[in-house]
């Protein structure tokens, strides 16, 4: 019973890049227990010049290189956003018009606004 309770002899990971726009590719990973987060990337093959201004976390939050991986972890290698997503909505609407966006924009003939 007590053999349940140790760590996983290898780790599966995931990493994950988009290198650019419109392109993100994938590599699960079998690491072995205490894998970093730099094994990992060098694991995929992913150099320093490939990773120069992207961000580099895991699950979506930035963490340093030297963090310890866990079973199932999802390592992601983000570029910078080019526009606020914020903004972008709201250029689009403007473009479109709110009445032919949305979860509203197709109704029933006859229906009630809103529904």
């Amino acid at each position: 019973m007590a053999d349940d309770a140790r760590a996983p002899a290898a780790l599966r990971v995931t990493v994950s890049a988009s290198l650019a726009p419109r392109e993100v590719c994938e590599w699960p990973l079998v690491l072995p227990a205490g894998a970093t987060l730099a094994e990992a990337l060098q694991a995929a093959g992913l150099d320093r010049a490939q990773l120069s201004g992207l961000s580099v976390g895991i699950w979506g939050r930035e963490s340093p290189l030297q963090t310890p991986l866990s079973d199932g972890d999802r390592v992601e290698c983000c570029r910078p956003l080019m526009v606020d997503p914020k903004v972008a909505r709201r250029q689009r609407f403007a473009r479109q018009g709110a009445r032919t966006a949305g979860l509203f924009s197709a109704r029933r003939p006859g229906a009630k606004p809103g529904y």
